[in-house]
């Protein structure tokens, strides 16, 4: 893996553009940690009893970390997911030596550090699946208390909200053990795909024209046979994200005073809050994770309100039974080829 990125640089660039974070005095931080774990754990229990789904106990731990942690962490992850497409470039062209292996591995490093610099100051909490044996739940503190401030939530009903939208994303994965063998043997098809002279080729010319028609850089090298395999990704990925915006909302109004007032204040944040961090966002395929949200869950919002939570859970069953990306948004094809 070395031999194509320097993931070392990729670490170092990405925690000196973050930053720390905002400032708080070392109390309120021990205070911050203490009460993020302690809603972690209190959310297992509500999002148990209002999804159905039974999570394995003590698997996947809760970590709450600061932006370099986070940059560390998804270092690895990163490293993880790219292993079956390096080994695919390096299988077709060798790998580097000398000189372009050191000058090349740290220009994709930097490259790799400046996306996760940006994201480390806008991701609240993320559940990590490829970490072993079974995944990890990162909730990432200053950017919490960043966005509480920002919204002028009440501190005690945001981190709670959070936990709830995140510990989804644990028990979604404990509980459904295959999704993340799943998940993983779509980017080693994804990998199998992998043209390295395309990509040299025609690789800047398919991102200008992706970018000129309002697409994003992920756009930009898709086949029609990695269009489909995306296809597939993106459908999985709308119904996760979907299923724990429905899991937090649905559980909120019981647990949370304030949610609506969250919800609201949260859902404008998301839209942006600058010109570069619109154009950020467009360029790294955000604004596709947004409407993976909003997608989501309405399609688990119309599967529940037809055929009942215990009717939707059959999505879990198995790796067949999941939406495609055009199911996401036509829940009555979904519901007719599953039940």
């Amino acid at each position: 893996m070395a031999s194509m990125v320097d993931w070392e640089l990729a670490v170092t660039v990405g925690g000196r553009l973050a930053g720390p974070g905002p400032e708080v005095t070392r109390e309120h931080a021990e205070a911050t940690v203490a009460q993020l774990r302690a809603d972690a754990d209190r959310s297992t229990g509500l999002v148990r009893e209002f999804t159905g789904l039974q999570a394995a106990e003590r698997t996947a731990p809760v970590l709450v970390v600061d932006r370099q942690g986070w940059v560390e962490a998804n270092a690895a992850g990163f490293a993880t997911m790219l292993e079956p497409v390096i080994r695919r470039l390096e299988e077709k062209k060798g790998p580097a030596t000398g000189l372009s292996l050191a000058v090349g591995s740290r220009v994709t490093g930097g490259e790799v550090g400046v996306l996760l610099g940006f994201l480390a100051t806008k991701v609240l909490g993320q559940f990590d699946p490829f970490h072993e044996p079974s995944g990890r739940l990162l909730l990432v503190a200053p950017n919490v208390v960043h966005v509480e401030r920002e919204l002028r939530a009440d501190p005690d009903d945001f981190r709670l909200w959070v936990c709830l939208h995140e510990e989804t994303h644990r028990v979604q994965f404990t509980a459904v053990p295959w999704m993340r063998d799943h998940l993983f043997s779509e980017f080693e098809a994804l990998a199998s795909t992998v043209d390295p002279a395309s990509v040299l080729q025609d690789g800047l010319k398919r991102a200008s024209e992706a970018l000129r028609s309002g697409g994003n850089l992920l756009e930009a090298f898709g086949s029609p046979e990695q269009r489909e395999i995306l296809d597939r990704v993106t459908g999985v990925m709308s119904l996760l994200e979907g299923h724990a915006d429905v899991v937090m909302d649905g559980v909120g109004p019981q647990v949370i005073p304030s949610v609506a007032k969250i919800r609201a204040a949260f859902d404008r944040r998301r839209a942006g809050v600058g010109v570069l961090d619109r154009l950020l966002r467009r360029l790294l395929g955000l604004d596709a994770k947004m409407a993976q949200y909003r997608d989501g869950a309405k399609f688990v919002r119309e599967v529940v309100d037809r055929v009942g939570m215990a009717g939707f859970n059959a999505v879990w069953e198995r790796a067949e039974n999941l939406p495609g990306k055009a199911e996401i948004t036509d829940p009555d094809a979904w519901v007719r080829r599953v039940l």
